[in-house]
């Protein structure tokens, strides 16, 4: 991994590179609100201006809150959602992968909603499907993970970078950090380390990663501006832009339990990510009915020893984002057939083998990741924790 200057580079040589242009003289973020708050449209190197003052602490958050508040009321056009996108992206480190995994690196994001719990499954699944495994009964006991039955042949590799809860929605960083001992934040070296070993990792934005994401996304969340289109593209795409992606799939949540009610809405802002086309080729965005409804076990630390995916039942609503990335990264013939692939990885056991591997890489320890994967219910919830107070809420009917 190496790093790729954020400033004084030139223009971006290939769409899966997000990267903003030179220094630009800061302009007084006053002037930069004040503009916004009228409706008038900022230039590219305002934005920068701005992005520039919130990763290098020069803007107050006072500041930082007007100038959210006056983007979620005027918005943006598409040129200055892409200029934030931009400059958001090389506002930290833009990960590099080794030659061998290239169009291999994938990934998928969700928008959000209660109970979305896709990603724990689908990252250690599509990272098993680069070779046939056996069944649980034929793992490594001492590692816990699937023996191989065919040569070692590059894999698709996920490093994703995820969020934590907007609004009324969970996190997916929340609920891993749930688990004692997971640390989401990895170094770009930790990452390609992490990545070599066992193909999946699942981190958030840190100071090398994205930091004006980090900033960002944390005001949003006390400022009311969570629902703000150009700023929910922007944070998307900035992640995805800094991992060098060579496919991605986004899963857009719409329904009472999501941010967007509507699929009309949903679509509006599938069309806005879609639009800024950070990785080469389709850029699938998928609108995914989220319905208001409780989860079986709600809470942080209940979603990741409730997730069916990683425990190897079916059906699964990871399957149709992951089967288009393995056919977009050419492991299947066709959406369906990497349906079935994955459907394969999470039924044999190989996805959960690869989840609890991640666990460990992850800073989990060895016998938690294990107890976790491999325990019952109240074993899980055991290493998990309890709150000291529970009440259950009966629903009067199904």
């Amino acid at each position: 991994v190496s790093p790729v200057p954020h400033r004084g580079a030139g223009r971006p040589q290939s769409r899966c590179q997000l990267s903003g242009t030179g220094m630009d003289a800061p302009t007084p973020l006053p002037t930069l609100i004040r503009k916004k708050r009228d409706g008038e449209r900022l230039e590219d190197a305002e934005i920068r201006s701005f992005v520039r003052g919130v990763t290098e602490g020069t803007a107050q958050q006072g500041q930082i809150g007007a100038m959210l508040m006056a983007i979620r009321l005027r918005g943006m056009d598409a040129g200055e959602t892409l200029a934030l996108t931009q400059a958001m992206a090389s506002s930290g480190r833009t990960l590099a992968w080794p030659p061998a995994w290239h169009g291999l690196v994938v990934d998928k994001h969700s928008t959000g909603g209660v109970g979305d719990k896709v990603s724990l499954a689908l990252a250690p699944a599509l990272a098993a499907c680069g070779c046939k495994v056996r069944g649980s009964r034929g793992w490594d006991r001492d590692r816990g993970v699937p023996e191989p039955l065919c040569p070692a042949v590059p894999l698709p590799q996920v490093p994703m970078i995820s969020g934590r809860g907007l609004g009324h929605t969970g996190g997916t960083l929340d609920k891993l950090e749930a688990i004692p001992g997971f640390r989401v934040s990895q170094s770009p070296e930790e990452m390609q380390h992490i990545l070599a070993r066992v193909g999946c990792c699942i981190v958030g934005q840190s100071a090398e990663l994205v930091p004006a994401d980090r900033v960002l996304y944390g005001l949003r969340d006390v400022t009311a501006t969570v629902d703000s289109l150009p700023l929910i593209t922007a944070s998307i795409l900035s992640k995805k832009a800094a991992e060098r992606l060579s496919a991605l799939v986004l899963d857009v949540k719409f329904g009472g339990a999501a941010l967007y009610p509507t699929q009309e809405s949903a679509r509006e802002l599938a069309q806005s990510l879609v639009r800024p086309r950070g990785p080469p080729g389709p850029l699938p965005a998928v609108p995914c009915h989220c319905p208001l409804s409780l989860p079986a076990a709600p809470g942080h630390s209940r979603c990741p020893c409730s997730c069916p995916c990683p425990l190897g039942s079916q059906p699964c609503p990871a399957l149709g984002a992951g089967g288009v990335l393995l056919w977009q990264c050419g492991m299947a013939a066709g959406a369906e057939q990497g349906r079935e692939r994955l459907a394969r990885a999470l039924d044999d056991g190989s996805a959960l083998g690869t989840f609890e591997a991640m666990l460990e890489a992850q800073g989990v320890p060895p016998d938690t990741a294990r107890g976790l994967c491999a325990g019952t219910p109240a074993q899980r919830r055991q290493l998990l924790g309890e709150a000291k107070v529970c009440e259950e809420l009966p629903a009067p009917q199904e």
